[in-house]
């Protein structure tokens, strides 16, 4: 059966369907970069209040900048924008849900104006975003905004077709303040530090850059920017998944979103235009989001990406394939308990021994069946926001280093895709600027760990680090990945 609204009143019973008409909502939120996980998360939490007859006026309004959105924006029209969410967990019961809390989408390369008079209109009171973290153009070794990227320049000459994000959220913003209309907040949901606070930094860095500085100055004065720690693993969509939905529920979906169980989002209640009451289905709002910012990122992504290299030059292709070798799971307790936990403040209301345990079982879960190149990607852009702060306390500490280490090693190996393991591709949009950083083994430490804007300063002014991480190469090359953890399990590092 073809998902639409026609059907939905059709589809079998154990599929979840709203409690709500789509067609009666109204949309006040436009999400910039509509994919996976913003439909496992945002969309889902507002479908949520939806269904408890409230909210209805905080539809999502999709926008695509990008040229690939079109597939996403297509698929989704053709299905009235309606999607299935499908839940999996390691137990007989699969939770199925039909969303409808997307009611349209734009694409900025249709009609650039028909986006900014949507952010301009008085209806739309929260832009939320999912743009990646690079997209944000903030140095990592700086954190000064990237004025001179090709896309950042056009935008300044053409501010009636902009192409970045920051281009449309000042055309919008200077069209609502000349209006005399409050102003939108902006929420980003992307998976990074202080994500709302980068956010900011970006917007103001790029109206600072206009002819128009009363416009900058307004923005600073009266636009929100909430921060947010994110959390939910949702795989790519696979063509399994679509076909597994079709087989078991009848359902013919065409971009399904598949997710674990799990889902977690604190938010900073900082709103400038109001919004909805997501603390009634789970949202936790707080002033400060930022211990619960670092357990996240230091916890769950910095394990993410220890385990990640290393399983895909074991040979895995999935995380939960990974967490069935018993070597991994004990390293990977060790650096969240040994490295990453000493360095954390006290989370209000968090049990880190319970939420640690947590994370071992939603990793080892294999029905999400989450593929490592999905958590290997953009390795150049993670690195930065996800280890090098640990690798930088445990230096700045005098503490152990070895197993930090071996994180690194383990992607400069993976960067150098040995021979004698499966086939990958690395997903990285500085792909090639890092294969070549590793394309000369005698030269490799310092070009590698001398890059400032993956691994800062601290790095690589440490020889003991530089030692370690000799050491963990050396080790994965004659060893191999079991042979290296027995090593470091029996040094005590």
């Amino acid at each position: 059966m073809k998902l639409n609204l026609k059907n939905l009143s059709q589809l079998p019973a154990p599929v979840e369907r709203p409690a709500y008409q789509a067609t009666s909502t109204t949309q006040g939120i436009v999400h910039i970069g509509v994919g996976g996980f913003h439909r496992a998360h945002q969309a889902f939490y507002t479908d949520r209040l939806m269904n408890r007859g409230e909210g209805l006026d905080w539809a999502i309004c999709g926008a695509g900048l990008r040229a690939e959105d079109r597939k996403a924006r297509d698929d989704l029209a053709g299905q009235d924008y309606l999607f299935t969410l499908v839940e999996l967990a390691d137990t007989p019961d699969t939770e199925v849900r039909v969303i409808a809390a997307i009611t349209g989408m734009l694409l900025a390369e249709d009609d650039p104006q028909a986006l900014i008079a949507k952010l301009a209109d008085p209806a739309t009171r929260i832009v939320s975003l999912t743009i990646t973290e690079g997209a944000y153009c903030i140095d990592d070794s700086s954190g000064e905004f990237m004025a001179h990227l090709p896309l950042i320049q056009h935008d300044l000459v053409h501010p009636d077709a902009p192409r970045s994000v920051f281009g449309f959220l000042c055309a919008a913003l200077a069209r609502r303040r000349a209006a005399g209309v409050a102003p939108f907040t902006v929420m980003s949901c992307d998976n990074l530090p202080h994500n709302g606070a980068v956010a900011r930094k970006a917007l103001l860095a790029f109206a600072a850059l206009g002819e128009d500085q009363a416009l900058h100055d307004w923005i600073a004065a009266n636009v929100s920017f909430p921060n947010a720690m994110v959390d939910r693993i949702t795989p790519m969509t696979s063509n399994a998944h679509r076909l597994a939905l079709h087989d078991q529920h009848g359902i013919d979906d065409a971009w399904p979103v598949v997710c674990e169980p799990f889902v977690q989002w604190v938010l900073e209640d900082k709103f400038s235009n109001g919004r909805p009451a997501w603390e009634k289905v789970g949202v936790q709002f707080t002033d400060d989001v930022t211990p619960y910012e670092a357990m996240k990122i230091k916890l769950l992504n910095g394990s993410h990406l220890a385990l990640t290299y290393l399983g895909t030059l074991a040979g895995h292709e999935f995380v939960h394939e990974t967490m069935n070798d018993p070597l991994i799971v004990d390293y990977i307790r060790q650096y969240m308990d040994l490295d990453v936990t000493p360095q954390l403040a006290p989370v209000p209301g968090i049990d880190l021994s319970d939420y640690k345990a947590t994370l071992i079982q939603r990793f080892s879960n294999q029905k999400i069946a989450d593929q490592l190149q999905r958590v290997c990607s953009d390795g150049s852009s993670k690195f930065p926001k996800f280890t090098v702060p640990t690798i930088d306390r445990l230096i700045a500490d005098g503490k152990p280093l070895d197993r930090a280490a071996l994180v690194v090693a383990a992607w400069a190996l993976y960067l150098q895709q040995p021979a004698d393991v499966r086939a990958y591709t690395i997903v990285d949009p500085r792909a090639d600027f890092c294969r070549e950083l590793v394309s000369d083994d005698a030269k490799l430490t310092e070009r590698l760990l001398g890059v400032e804007e993956i691994f800062g300063k601290t790095i690589a002014q440490s020889t003991e680090f530089a030692a370690a991480f000799e050491r963990q190469l050396r080790n994965l090359r004659t060893l191999g990945v079991q042979g290296t953890l027995h090593a470091l399990r029996g040094n005590g590092r």
